[in-house]
């Protein structure tokens, strides 16, 4: 497999899927991973990676522990350049169509609670760590939705933020009472910070030394929160717990799909099950004895 092929198949991705700069740059190291393997092996050109060493790539995946996840992300990366291998004509033959992907265990996304979410709020925090909470859990935003948001993405008049998802869909989500006054309270601060460091940026998250704020810091930012309600959370958390409460509360599911621009209705129904179980608990909890 030339490196060439490569770049022309993350293209592809890039410019005619639409991908995000992370999902072609997880694509890039998976096929690079599998090509060092296979080259290991003997295998230097495309005719020569047969279903069998496809097998053996599996396995080692298995030997060096990676995860049920990994490895299906893996298998699903390659299932994908394999169709675009053929498509292209650079295969006859598509060696991924009898590979069975890893059972994943039933895992039900964490959650935190309305009373812990106001514990958070409650932490002496600054404006723009407010709002951060405020749209992820108040918008149930991903934390690259939210990094990229501009100030030119909220209309305060309108009660509205729009935000580039996954496949480089935009979305339309509403503004809450809550974020609304949070995002009244920040952007007077960051108007100061512009002002300030004579900044030209229209980025809404501008942190006291004029930086942008990246992903990694709303990581930080909202693990160390985690820690103080003792719960090991990431802004992901958020986002899960957004969706249950909206359902708890007696949301249509197709009103929650669209606000987290899910593609399929399947990936929302998960937030049936977490209400169910926590229902259950709940029961039980009063139940006792």
């Amino acid at each position: 497999m030339s490196v060439q092929i490569l770049a022309e198949y993350i293209e592809y991705l890039d410019i005619e899927k639409g991908l995000s700069q992370n999902t072609t740059d997880a694509y890039r190291r998976d096929l690079s991973e599998f090509w060092d393997f296979c080259s290991a092996s003997g295998a230097e050109e495309l005719e020569n990676i047969s279903r069998n060493m496809i097998s053996s790539y599996i396995l080692n995946l298995h030997e060096k522990k990676y995860s049920a996840t990994s490895i299906m992300r893996k298998i699903a990366s390659l299932r994908g350049f394999y169709k675009w291998l053929c498509a292209n004509e650079y295969c006859k033959i598509n060696p991924t169509l009898t590979i069975e992907q890893p059972k994943l265990p039933k895992k039900l996304p964490k959650v935190v609670s309305v009373k812990e979410i106001e514990e958070m709020l409650n932490d002496n925090l600054t404006t723009m760590q407010s709002l951060i909470i405020e749209l992820l859990y108040g918008c149930g935003l991903r934390v690259s939705e939210l990094v990229n948001l501009n100030i030119s993405d909220i209309s305060l008049k309108s009660k509205y933020l729009q935000c580039t998802g996954k496949g480089s869909k935009d979305r339309i989500v509403p503004l809450g009472s809550k974020a609304l006054s949070a995002l009244k309270k920040y952007l007077p601060q960051r108007e100061f910070v512009i002002k300030k460091y004579n900044l030209v940026d229209n980025h809404l998250f501008i942190d006291d030394d004029g930086n942008r704020i990246n992903r990694q810091d709303v990581y930080n930012f909202i693990h160390e929160e985690g820690k103080k309600i003792h719960k090991g959370i990431s802004p992901h958390t958020l986002r899960h717990s957004f969706a249950t409460h909206l359902i708890e509360n007696g949301a249509d599911l197709r009103v929650v799909q669209e606000l987290l621009g899910h593609s399929d209705v399947s990936t929302t129904q998960l937030y049936t099950h977490i209400s169910k179980k926590r229902l259950k608990e709940v029961y039980f909890a009063i139940n006792k004895g």
